[in-house]
């Protein structure tokens, strides 16, 4: 016919062919997608897991990997074993005693305790009256620098100063910038005198929180989000060192994040950079030094970060809440330092407390991005809710205008020539104190600073058979409020302007403590020796407070009693 054509026999066939073997019974059709579509599902999964066992062994190595397999397995099966019945019992009489004994220290006996309000509210003298009272309770003196870290000012005309912001702002909440434009000001020119203390380019941007913690956790949200948002991830994973602030840790578990916790090793204690290297991934949403670190005050290697935060293009955060207002101070006060801000390109955010040494009241920490973009990550907003609008920078809604207030007025009373100079009295002291252990007959036997601190964190283990923790609680009963550490067992201090001026005090105790604790080794090891025991019995056994908490801790395969009994301290915490 005009305008057809006539089909091809072998077209014609292969379609007849097509015909005749389509199944006819739609069942053999369901069954054939529901083989097709398990098969796609198991290729799927096997091809998931077989991608993180390859990321596992490129990360570990062979050994590496089945190292942690193998702890992970003793740690479950411990976990099974505290479970049982008998073990369940003893362990729980255990932390039953150890938090009786802490119930004691923490909630003394005898005190007047208000369980519900007053039936008619008490006069302002009455008030005053109970808060004397309760300022005055005893405790460890930190106004004579005997508490390392907690109070890192403490100066009297600076509290006054503080007290009187505080006072003006009491009832200011930055949420209402239009209500309180005072408050916006100071919490903008805030972030701006840090941004610009740690050398960030035109266009870095920050946010005030509540503390370092709420920073750590706002840098992690935004390269979370960016990582998301950008690249997809739905699986993020976090590179850490092992001494990083357990902040990072908990940001994990808030944040669903896979965290690879990086080996610190000795004689340098920073981050080994070429095994962070070999465990990033595509999931891979931030890396992280410090500068310095808590447990040790090391500052990582920040430089070499940088520069494979660059290269893999992966954010990385600098952890500089405790380096605060010192470390940007360390070349002008004529300290050895390291590179760690904004000059090197890889950082994109950074956690700074002013709090700490900063000298504002406990409260206030920022967080500082290399872009607006970045900090945009870690915003909220909501434009459906019934109420309006929503949105907050942070995790918190409404704050506390009173301590921005306090802490603008800190920074502008102290001034960058009250930086520098308590820069040079906190740092100088740590560096004497230091010396004087590496230089003093005893101290130096007995005792090892970990790797080249450069700030005011000062850690040392012990070298010979005395114990770490045996000496923390020594010093403990001489009224010294130290940090015992574990992985490896010693303690920190954490010198502030209090202690710089009493560093001295406290090295002759360190040297007292040390002494008593040689002589008590002495006698044991000849009570050795009469009971017919041969050379060195090695370390001994401490048995103190300190070595209750971090010697059981540092000696089980699963954590889950010191967990509990960390978990019994905090409700203690809210007990009246």
């Amino acid at each position: 016919m005009p305008g057809t054509s006539r089909m091809p026999v072998s077209l014609r066939q292969s379609i007849d062919s097509v015909k005749r073997s389509r199944p006819r019974n739609p069942m053999q059709v369901l069954n054939l997608n529901v083989d097709l579509i398990r098969n796609i599902v198991f290729f799927l999964f096997l091809l998931r897991w077989t991608r993180r066992a390859l990321w596992k062994l490129k990360g570990r190595g062979l050994f590496g990997t089945l190292f942690e397999l193998f702890t992970d397995a003793r740690r479950i099966l411990y976990g099974y074993f505290l479970r049982l019945p008998g073990v369940r019992t003893k362990v729980r009489a255990q932390i039953d005693d150890a938090l009786t004994k802490m119930q004691a220290k923490m909630i003394p006996a005898g005190q007047t305790r208000y369980l519900s309000l007053p039936k008619e509210g008490w006069t302002e003298e009455a008030v005053r009256k109970e808060l004397e009272a309760l300022a005055t309770m005893d405790h460890t003196r930190w106004e004579d620098g005997y508490v390392s870290g907690a109070v890192y000012s403490g100066e009297d005309e600076l509290l006054k100063l503080q007290t009187e912001a505080y006072g003006k702002f009491t009832v200011a909440n930055p949420i209402h910038p239009d209500v309180f434009p005072g408050v916006r000001k100071m919490e903008a020119e805030v972030v701006a005198m840090v941004l610009s203390l740690f050398n960030a380019p035109p266009g870095a941007a920050g946010v005030s929180t509540s503390g370092g913690t709420e920073s750590i956790l706002m840098a992690i949200l935004s390269a979370r989000q960016k990582a998301y948002h950008e690249r997809g991830v739905t699986e993020p994973e976090m590179i850490i060192p092992e001494t990083a602030h357990t902040a990072f840790r908990k940001a994990a578990e808030y944040f669903n994040i896979k965290l690879h916790l990086v080996a610190c090793p000795a004689p340098t204690y920073q981050v080994d950079t070429k095994r962070v290297a070999r465990l990033i991934n595509r999931n891979t949403i931030m890396l992280v030094g410090s500068a310095p670190n808590f447990p040790h005050g090391i500052i990582d290697d920040i430089s070499a970060l940088s520069k494979l935060a660059l290269r893999k293009k992966i954010p990385l955060h600098v952890d500089c809440c405790l380096g605060s207002f010192l470390v940007p101070f360390l070349d002008k006060a004529g300290f050895d330092s390291q590179p760690f801000d904004f000059r090197l390109k890889g950082v994109t955010s950074i956690s700074c407390d002013t709090h700490k040494y900063g000298f504002a009241p406990k409260g206030n920490s920022t967080v500082l991005y290399r872009t607006a973009e970045l900090r945009s990550y870690q915003y909220f907003v909501d434009p459906s809710w019934s109420g309006g609008v929503y949105a907050s920078p942070g995790i918190a809604g409404s704050r506390p205008g009173a301590l921005i207030a306090a802490c603008w007025a800190s920074l502008m009373s102290v001034g960058e020539e009250g930086y520098l100079k308590s820069c040079t009295q906190i740092v100088g002291a740590t560096k004497k104190l230091a010396e004087h252990i590496r230089s003093h007959p005893t101290l130096q036997q007995e005792l090892e600073i970990l790797g080249n601190p450069l700030v005011s964190v000062l850690a040392f283990q012990a070298r010979g058979d005395l114990n770490i923790y045996d000496i923390a609680d020594g010093m403990s009963s001489r009224g010294w409020h130290l940090n015992a550490l574990q992985n490896p067992p010693a303690i920190h201090v954490a010198v502030t302007a209090p202690v710089a001026k009493n560093w001295e005090r406290l090295a002759q105790d360190l040297e007292g403590v040390v002494e008593e604790e040689r002589e008590k080794e002495r006698v044991r090891q000849v009570e050795a020796l009469k009971m017919g025991i041969s050379g060195k019995t090695g370390k001994q056994k401490a048995a103190g407070d300190t070595a209750a908490l971090y010697g059981v801790a540092g000696s089980l395969p699963n954590k889950s009693v010191v967990v509990d009994l960390a978990r019994g301290f905090l409700d203690l915490l809210y007990k009246a």
